[in-house]
């Protein structure tokens, strides 16, 4: 687990203000469950975290039960750029924060209710956002043209989802 730097203490505390006003404004939330959110801790991920955008991390209390410990937000999502996206994803956490651990029905529809659909569908840009950004081979199909951002050769072990054409490992400095 990483360690939120000053200005990433300042993001992360303007976009859990920017969510708890959402909240509120959709009626998700009493006056406790504010004031319970406001005190959660937040943190972010490792920035080589590729697959996880949020996490909400739980400790077992002395009577056995489970406390949040912590809501950590991968710090890539601190910027202007991701801006909408990682006020979802802090809603995403913060649902989990309030007991629904698991990504049933009610919690998607719960999710549904975020009033920016259009940031609630951001997730795989994001994720490809990521792989690319951690990339050092791209290994690329010479039939279709698909490329897939990855931190390892094939060495002709894979093919394409599309074609099935083996694909081939093009440095990442050389595939641009």
């Amino acid at each position: 687990m990483a360690r939120a730097n000053p200005q990433q203490k300042v993001a992360l505390e303007q976009l859990r203000e920017d969510v708890l006003g959402t909240m509120q404004d959709l009626s998700l939330v009493g006056v406790q469950v504010i004031s319970a959110l406001e005190d959660l801790p937040l943190g972010v991920l490792r920035r080589s975290a590729t697959q996880r955008h949020g996490v909400t991390r739980w400790r077992r209390g002395a009577d056995g039960t489970l406390v949040v410990e912590t809501v950590d937000l991968h710090p890539n999502l601190l910027c202007e750029a991701w801006n909408s996206y990682a006020k979802f994803v802090l809603y995403h956490e913060f649902l989990h924060a309030l007991g629904w651990r698991a990504h049933d029905m009610h919690f998607r529809g719960l999710e549904a209710l975020w009033p920016d659909a259009a940031a609630r569908r951001l997730g795989p840009s994001f994720t490809q956002a990521m792989r690319t950004n951690r990339a050092t081979w791209m290994w690329s199909c010479s039939t279709c043209d698909q490329r897939f951002p990855r931190q390892k050769r094939g060495n002709g072990r894979y093919i394409c989802r599309t074609c099935r054409t083996p694909l081939l490992d093009v440095p990442v400095h050389d595939a641009q």
